[in-house]
């Protein structure tokens, strides 16, 4: 028996090779926004997993300090460090901002760690580590800055001494960290136009600028102008020690929120990039659907132009079951050209995105069994009518 599918594909095998390869592309697409849901979601906790910390201690009633905003002074980290069951605590800031190198900005998290202690850059790729307490920086590669360069944020100049590697908040943005005085005053430090207004505002209150106090005005003016408050305290915990536990007992007794890594992990990438992973899912299921009706309505194309054929093959005894199996081929046969294509698509123009973009073999498995069965429905409609041909139709009855 002739396999018509093979003598089609042969025939006319530069129609059907550039029609494989359209199909390709679209299932490139598909399988770039697969990669780019990977590397949303690995990116949503690169740096809460870069800062190895059990539990993030953050203002009360608060998501903080990476889905909103959270406050607390500097001197809660030596309460927390006496607990039981902790290691290590530390103050941490964090704070989106544009970097300035020359003329040019560049959009990333600062973030304000402790040297030694949890929150640091958890390893280097060139450079050295910050060894002085101010004006220093370390950045991600993905910035584009190099070690030696200089950057402004706000009204603080830092020298850039390392580079790093993989750090970037839930948004994509590279991180540059700083020291804590650093963050500090990049953050919380307010500029001179609303400081001399507030001095001014202060001095006219006849409350606070009393002739029998002369003090009083001077340490409510640097009470308000100084810098001690942070983000949230970073807790690493002794071994053996439960994190419920101890994350409890600092709600009791501190007054305070606390998040276990699990807790911080859901928090990021169910909350804070949600919406984005839905409207990713959206268009994938989107292409899922054109993909469907293309392969569908190719299939079925090539299945009418070959009526007489189809027909002289019942004609001379063929059986349904040949028939479908040469539909289904030639649909397995558009499914497997148009998979190897986009995984090769994907693969070229993944290092474009500016997002990162994660590429798994397992995801790439899945996707072929799903493009082989989106193919297997597509021929529904064309098996359906291939059927239906009448052996007359060979003769021209």
């Amino acid at each position: 028996m002739i396999n018509l599918a093979f003598r089609e594909i042969s025939h006319s095998w530069a129609r059907y090779v550039l029609t494989a390869v359209g199909l390709g592309l679209l299932i490139g697409v598909t399988l770039t926004m697969t990669g780019l849901v990977r590397g949303m979601m690995d990116d949503a906790v690169a740096l809460i997993r870069g800062t190895r910390a059990d539990l993030w201690v953050v203002q009360d009633q608060t998501l903080g300090p990476y889905a909103e905003s959270s406050t607390l002074y500097d001197d809660v980290v030596h309460n927390i460090a006496g607990l039981p069951g902790v290691a290590e605590a530390s103050n941490v800031a964090y704070l989106t901002v544009q970097v300035r190198k020359e003329d040019k900005d560049v959009r990333m998290q600062v973030a304000g760690f402790e040297p030694g202690k949890p929150g640091e850059p958890p390893y280097l790729v060139s450079g050295r580590p910050i060894i002085k307490s101010r004006y220093e920086a370390v950045a991600d590669i993905k910035s584009g800055l190099k070690v030696g360069d200089k950057i402004g944020i706000r009204r603080t100049d830092l020298t850039v001494v390392g580079l790093t590697s993989g750090m970037v908040s839930s948004g994509g943005d590279p991180v540059v960290f700083v020291t804590i005085q650093d963050a500090q005053e990049i953050q919380f430090q307010k500029d001179n136009t609303t400081i001399y207004n507030e001095r001014n505002r202060l001095s006219a209150n006849p409350k606070l600028n009393r002739p029998g106090s002369p003090g009083l005005l001077q340490a409510v003016t640097e009470s308000q102008q100084s810098n001690h408050k942070v983000n949230a305290v970073l807790v690493r915990l002794t071994p053996g020690h439960d994190p419920e536990i101890v994350a409890e007992t600092i709600r009791r007794w501190k007054k305070l929120q606390v998040f276990t890594y699990e807790q911080m992990r859901q928090i990021l990438q169910v909350r804070v990039i949600a919406n984005a992973l839905r409207q990713l899912g959206m268009f994938m299921v989107i292409l899922a659907i054109v993909s469907t009706a293309i392969i569908a309505l190719i299939i079925y194309n090539m299945t009418m132009g070959k009526i007489r054929e189809l027909a002289v093959l019942k004609l001379i005894g063929a059986k349904n079951k040949t028939i479908i199996q040469m539909i289904l081929q030639q649909a397995w046969g558009l499914g497997i050209i148009g998979f190897f294509v986009g995984k090769a698509t994907a693969a070229m123009i993944a290092p474009l995105f500016p997002k990162r973009v994660e590429l798994l073999a397992f995801d790439a498995m899945v996707s072929f069994i799903i493009i082989m069965a989106i193919c297997t429905m597509a021929s529904l409609l064309a098996i359906r009518a291939a059927l239906k041909i009448q052996p007359s139709s060979a003769i021209g009855g």
